[in-house]
């Protein structure tokens, strides 16, 4: 009987091919998010630099304009690169390819500087399933710690007075943050409505006089004998509950509660640079843009001076926009003309003001939300519509501002130009860069969680954050 040595199969050509392509996959993934965490650095900085303020609402929103993102993409966009400014270990984990654009995101949804070195272990050793599920426990602790604290604060949420031997009345008061919020904003106007008041009793006619505060004290604004900031929060105290005593506790309705009266010339309206009044109810002055963007949709009375100023007529209130016409140019517009905006929600606007002879009819109107009806009047945008209906917006300095702007020009290998430029900066990028540490091991999210969470630790730094994110279980 003849007994050959051991033998050995050949790999198959095939087996081989595909592996050099899965290598090739996997380094070409690490060398993309090498190049995502430059990208992150540059979208940092241009949010940081208001860069992207020309028109938008926020970075994001330049980010779906210039760059074709889906809105939710470019948001974790700016939230990842404003996070990784405070997180050294992990950008810089990504911009050596080792960690994953997925895995950053994720970590970044938790880290902290005093936990970064954790969660940069847990990165390492785990796939990209094993971090969100971690960052998902994690998540979960800190809302039930976070659900803890507010229903504790809310138990001892209490207000004490009492009458001290001088007879005066001393009020102690623990409170929710947002009911505390409300009350320091409650006495904060009513100092600035008692410090109004002492000022315009100090310049009348008379010359100074005393200023009477709720408590009857009697003082100087502005002198050594005026009141100091205690006295003055304790005055503007008792001017809140004299005021909610006197005109009751219903609030009243929202719309009466925020209506704004504005006063503004005809000739003003129709020309920002004619002489004329713009103003607020309370005589405060506003721009005449302003005036003019808050003209386009509301409620008006045009009334009629004699050369005395006396009103000898007052025309009945008027919406500039009836409902229906409403109806059909929200339904045109289906939101934000305004390019790269689209929010549902807007103000319309006379593209040719209707001070100007502009009428109200659908093809002078378009939708433009807020913070795009006040680039238009107040920051120089201009908009118009072609004669195909089409809208043309410009910038303040004339360049025409396109609804999806052209990309650049991309590079016949941009494979070998992404390399290129990654071995220039020094980082060696090969097919084992973002391969994790895993072996296999089955994950027991609550025992790592129970390793990891500072809640649970008490900052029990020596427990390896690798070996907790590999833990294996008995169950998973």
């Amino acid at each position: 009987m003849n007994f050959s040595g051991p033998r050995f199969v050949p790999t198959h050509p095939n087996i081989v091919e595909l592996d050099r392509i899965g290598d090739e996959i996997a380094e070409l993934c690490a060398h993309l998010d090498a190049a995502t965490a430059r990208l992150l650095d540059l979208i940092r900085e241009f949010d940081a630099r208001g860069g992207w303020n020309s028109g938008f609402l926020s970075c994001a929103h330049w980010l779906c304009y210039r760059v074709g993102l889906e809105m939710r993409a470019a948001r974790e966009r700016v939230r990842v690169a404003r996070a990784l400014g405070t997180l050294p270990r992990l950008a810089q984990a990504l911009a050596r390819g080792e960690l994953s654009y997925s895995k950053v995101r994720a970590l970044t949804r938790i880290a902290t500087p005093e936990i970064e070195e954790r969660l940069l272990k847990v990165g390492l050793a785990g796939t990209a399933e094993h971090v969100e599920r971690i960052v998902r426990g994690w998540r979960r602790v800190d809302r039930k710690i976070e659900v803890e604290e507010t229903a504790k604060r809310h138990k001892h949420r209490a207000v004490h007075f009492y009458h001290d031997d001088d007879g005066m009345v001393i009020i102690r008061a623990r409170l929710e943050p947002q009911a505390g919020a409300v009350v320091i904003q409650a006495i904060t106007a009513a100092r600035e409505a008692l410090r109004q008041r002492a000022k315009e009793a100090t310049d009348g006619p008379a010359g100074p006089q005393f200023v009477d505060g709720p408590a009857e004290q009697r003082y100087f604004d502005g002198t050594p004998d005026g009141p100091t900031i205690e006295q003055q929060e304790a005055d503007a105290l008792a001017l809140v509950a004299e005021t909610a005593l006197h005109h009751g506790i219903d609030p009243g309705a929202p719309g009466e509660r925020y209506q704004v009266v504005v006063h503004v010339d005809a000739a003003v309206l129709a020309d920002a640079d004619a002489p004329g009044q713009s103003v607020v109810e309370n005589g405060a002055y506003v721009p005449a843009e302003t005036s003019q963007r808050l003209a386009c949709d509301a409620s008006r009375v045009v009334m009629r001076h004699d050369a005395d100023g006396r009103i000898t007529e007052v025309g009945a209130r008027t919406r500039t926009i009836p409902p229906a016409l409403r109806r059909a140019f929200e339904h045109r517009d289906q939101g934000c003309r305004f390019p790269g905006c689209g929010r549902r929600f807007g103000q319309g606007h006379h593209i040719q003001h209707w001070a100007h002879g502009g009428p109200t009819t659908l093809s002078n109107l378009t939708m433009l939300c807020r913070r795009h009806h006040r680039a238009v009047h107040e920051e120089g945008f201009q908009v118009e519509r072609q004669a195909d209906g089409e809208l043309y917006f410009r910038r303040p300095d004339g360049t025409p501002l396109v609804e999806s702007p052209p990309l650049p020009p991309i590079p016949a290998d941009p494979v070998a130009v992404l390399r290129e430029r990654n071995a220039a900066e020094g980082i060696h990028i090969d097919a084992q860069t973002s391969k994790p540490g895993w072996l296999g091991e089955r994950l027991d999210v609550g025992y790592a969680i129970d390793v990891l969470h500072p809640a649970a630790t008490g900052e029990r730094l020596a427990v390896s954050a690798s070996a907790a994110a590999v833990a294996t279980a008995d169950a998973d």
